[in-house]
């Protein structure tokens, strides 16, 4: 019998209409397009602004973008795992709320959180749970309101987030493809670094956090932008060493889309041509759980079965990795 791997099966997406450009930031903060984009490569971000609507509305869309074109019975699905950083609510898990409302009444569902880089240790976690043959069909899914955390008057961060959402869903391949092998790490360095400081249980909220705008994310550019070039860089590196893949050998670059400099600074230490790096940050920003399965919905018509994907990620505490990936189908 042959070893059963992970391989992804469908992907969808959905992302708000609202277009945040760098043209409007201008009038909202002292800033300019030309700045933003040479240090970002950012020119506009989405943003969910319809009242009393949050992650979960995009969790919800992306999930059912998924299962129309792929024609699954969202009762077939075997569980569900919400990665994100913004959850609906505090204690109840947004990912439950998410597979009852997309129909998937046999699922179990969970929230994970690590940041910019939840989506990739889902994508470990939904591998595991494949592969032990326990579940068939494990659906993963990236979602971020991150404008619901962004304070509109601080030019380091507003610049850079948007709100989206991307779903993928895992199933069991005897072919040899899908998740190949990860390299996934982790440094409590980090935790001051990037991080919302009021709003948990060393600080809950109080009026003092309200008018501190405590609740807001913070973040130390320079330290952040320093640790994720070598994080993502190093990681990439490694993990094409350990699986003997040469830069010929690399079809696509999946790298989180939080700096243009800094996913340019991986494709450079792997040694890959720019065409083979897919870029989509100029369109939505950092959408922090959503970057990496909005560029596979993006791009799904240029991925090839058989095609070696390496996947990469930085985000706050500090978390990071890269996982290696066969893709298994042709996009009709």
């Amino acid at each position: 019998m042959s070893k059963i791997t992970a391989a992804i099966t469908a992907v969808g997406s959905y992302v708000p209409d609202f277009v945040l450009s760098n043209q409007v930031l201008e009038t909202m903060v002292d800033t300019n397009d030309e700045w933003i984009t040479s240090r970002t490569g950012i020119k506009e971000r989405r943003i969910l602004k319809e009242e009393g609507k949050g992650t979960s509305y995009m969790a919800i869309k992306a999930a059912q973008n998924l299962l129309e074109k792929s024609g699954i019975d969202p009762k077939e699905i075997d569980m569900v795992i919400m990665a994100t950083a913004t959850p609906d609510l505090p204690v109840a898990a947004t990912g439950v709320f998410v597979a009852t409302e997309i129909g998937a009444t046999n699922a179990f569902a969970y929230d994970l959180q690590a940041a910019c880089s939840s989506f990739l240790y889902g994508m470990s976690t939904a591998a595991a749970y494949i592969q032990s043959g326990r579940y068939k069909k494990v659906l993963l899914i990236g979602a971020d309101k991150m404008s619901s955390i962004i304070d509109y008057t601080d030019r380091a961060t507003c610049i850079i987030f948007g709100d989206g959402a991307g779903a993928v869903l895992f199933e069991p391949n005897q072919e040899g493809l899908g998740l190949q092998d990860e390299f996934l790490r982790s440094d409590g360095i980090g935790r001051e670094f990037l991080k919302i400081d009021a709003g948990g249980s060393i600080l809950p909220p109080s009026q003092e956090t309200i008018d501190k705008k405590q609740h807001s994310v913070f973040q130390d550019g320079k330290t952040v932008f320093k640790y994720a070039v070598s994080g993502m860089a190093d990681v990439s590196e490694k993990i094409m060493q350990r699986n003997n893949l040469s830069h010929d050998d690399v079809n696509w670059l999946i790298a989180h889309q939080a700096n243009k400099r800094i996913i340019d600074a991986t494709a450079n230490r792997m040694g890959l041509d720019e065409s083979k790096v897919l870029i989509n940050i100029q369109r939505y920003g950092n959408t922090t759980s959503a970057t990496l399965p909005l560029l596979l919905s993006d791009f799904e018509h240029k991925l090839k079965k058989g095609d070696n994907l390496i996947f990469a990620a930085f985000g706050g505490g500090f978390t990071w990795g890269s996982i290696y990936l066969k893709w298994a189908y042709d996009k009709n």
